[in-house]
């Protein structure tokens, strides 16, 4: 889990939002389950320990082969964590299929709400007093 042995002696609030989300994953995965569920595994972590809790995640997959199912409304995390990808709106399944496809070419008019409601650095004006 890329924490040290001493860390099992030390309480919970002693650890970073990154360090305790990497024990509850060792947690949930000493259970061996199949498929793990990773419901918004990184939403509340600032963006270093994001990329260090998915690079867990991926080094887990490779190594065990084990299935994970993402529930998370980042789609920077879908696009990059998983190969196929279920849109719900309002409990109801709207669009299905692999990750690329789906986002880059949405049919569902939520599925495209969503996409359009990523802000996209490249297209933000820049502040020229900088």
């Amino acid at each position: 889990m890329g924490l040290p042995a001493s860390y099992a002696d030390r309480e919970p609030g002693s650890l970073s939002g990154g360090e305790r989300q990497r024990v509850a994953i060792a947690r949930a995965i000493a259970v061996e389950p199949a498929p793990l569920i990773c419901d918004e595994p990184v939403a509340a972590l600032d963006v270093s320990a994001q990329a260090q809790v998915l690079e867990l995640l991926r080094e887990i997959r490779r190594a065990s082969g084990m299935s994970m199912l993402f529930i998370t409304h980042d789609l920077s995390v879908v696009r990059q964590m998983t190969d196929r990808v279920l849109v719900l709106y309002r409990g109801d399944i709207v669009e299905v299929g692999d990750t690329a496809a789906v986002l880059d070419t949405p049919q569902h008019a939520y599925t495209r709400r969503l996409l359009n409601a990523v802000p996209d650095i490249e297209q933000r004006p820049l502040d020229s007093s900088r």
